[in-house]
């Protein structure tokens, strides 16, 4: 089975160090960079190429919504997971419809970010 890759962009440390956790306890899931903000995703998904990023909406510098489209020009085979806070169904639709392929509301439950994961993978 071929190793799927994960980029994670978060500007909470504690949250990518979840994620990280979460992805990592998966056989064949490895995380082959992080970000803190929108300008980051795009710098390591051009470098990594990653089979999946996972991205915060809510950033500083660059948000996720204004960078999806600028992670798809620069790696357009990485499927973006938007990860985002209660209360931002508008930012995650928006962002869906520049690109990203589904999303999870933090806090979420581990079994919530494999199905997005699953998900994603299928498309």
């Amino acid at each position: 089975m071929k190793e799927i890759s994960f980029v994670i962009v978060d500007d909470a440390i504690f949250m990518r160090t979840v994620l990280r956790k979460i992805i990592e306890q998966v056989d064949g899931y490895k995380v082959v960079g992080e970000g803190s903000n929108g300008y980051e995703a795009i710098a390591a998904a051009k470098k990594h190429k990653p089979d999946i990023l996972t991205l915060d909406i809510t950033m500083p510098e660059m948000d996720g919504i204004l960078a999806v489209p600028e992670i798809l020009k620069v790696s357009p085979k990485t499927r973006i997971i938007m990860v985002s806070a209660m209360g931002q169904q508008s930012m995650v639709i928006e962002s869906i419809r520049m690109g990203a392929k589904d999303f999870v509301i933090k806090p979420f439950e581990k079994s919530r970010g494999f199905h997005a994961i699953k998900n994603v993978m299928a498309i």
